[in-house]
């Protein structure tokens, strides 16, 4: 049946627009071969644990292999240009994330993919906080103390990150402004080696991906100070808030499904509708719960606009911390 005259709202509202999303009327089958998943960093972080829990359900949903490839380095970026240059053919998807995509337009002068542009937006993945860690033999029990160190030792003490322009980094950046306090940002290449150095003391703070650094702090290799989030974390309730310390401190980390520009509209909605189920689906609700993520089900327009916001938000926290990289 063919409504010339009715708008798509209309068609949708009625129901009518649904067939459209048949194969039988032109739907691109999605996924017929091995789907290249890009990561934007280093294997065992908590983006790549959190990255794999979801395709491992992609899979056993479609049938279909979904394989990760780490391109990591410089925030996110080197990957995210990855799914800028691919085909648009559905073959190779990967991470969008909020450090690429919302922190970098501001935080670098030149970049090189445009984030309106060189993308198809297709579904959030999940929301989680950061957490600030400190090593074992670093004398301190709580943020209070932290600020004091800091402030009794200006310029000797340094807080690392998965590279600039990721939240690791933001979150590090605007306890300096809000606390006051002179201390050097060592950007890493991703999270699993500067773990490392920070459980040996080689460098002091860090505020990385909750469900890594939690693992380390309930194994007594470093001490959890707090979250980042606007409410204490389920997964660790007795950990406080930075805002309770530093009112109005409060840093999200958020992923979802990126794809290069140019995929069929058609098959952008096939992606999200499985992405969807996937993210229902009890089990990786459970996994994802375990790793202290919440499952966020946004679609491609409700992504598209949320990162937007995001960085209108990061903007001027950006600005007022001094990051910048040209």
């Amino acid at each position: 049946m063919h409504h010339p005259t009715l708008p798509r709202r209309a068609l949708l509202a009625a129901g009518l627009a649904m067939p459209a999303l048949r194969p039988a009327q032109g739907q691109a089958e999605w996924p017929t071969q091995t789907v290249r998943f890009i990561g934007l960093f280093p294997p065992g972080g908590g983006t790549d644990i959190i990255s794999r829990l979801w395709c491992a359900k992609m899979a056993e949903i479609t049938g279909q292999q979904f394989v990760i490839e780490n391109r990591s380095g410089t925030g996110g970026n080197i990957g995210t240009e990855a799914i800028a240059r691919a085909r648009p053919d559905g073959a190779t998807i990967g991470l969008a994330s909020v450090a690429p995509l919302s922190i970098s337009p501001t935080l670098y002068a030149t970049l090189p993919f445009d984030v309106t542009k060189d993308f198809s937006y297709i579904a959030g993945m999940y929301q989680l906080p950061n957490l600030l860690v400190v090593p074992m033999d670093l004398p301190v029990r709580n943020v209070p103390e932290l600020i004091a160190l800091l402030k009794a030792n200006p310029g000797k003490y340094s807080y690392a990150s998965a590279g600039a322009g990721t939240t690791l980094h933001l979150s590090g950046a605007m306890f300096a402004n809000m606390a006051g306090v002179d201390i050097s940002h060592v950007p890493y290449r991703g999270g699993t080696g500067v773990q490392m150095d920070l459980i040996a003391g080689r460098v002091h703070l860090m505020f990385d991906n909750i469900p890594s650094a939690l693992a380390h702090a309930r194994e007594g290799r470093l001490r959890a100070l707090a979250v980042t989030g606007a409410t204490r974390s389920p997964l660790a309730p007795e950990i406080p808030t930075m805002a309770e310390f530093l009112p109005g401190f409060e840093v999200t980390s958020w992923g979802g499904v990126l794809a290069p520009a140019g995929l069929p509209a058609a098959m952008v909605l096939r992606m999200a509708a499985l992405s969807r189920q996937a993210l229902e689906a009890p089990d990786l609700v459970a996994r994802l719960r375990e790793n202290g993520a919440a499952p966020w089900t946004a679609g491609p327009e409700e992504l598209a606009s949320f990162r937007a916001a995001n960085e209108r938000a990061f903007a001027p926290l950006i600005r007022a911390s001094g990051a910048r990289v040209d």
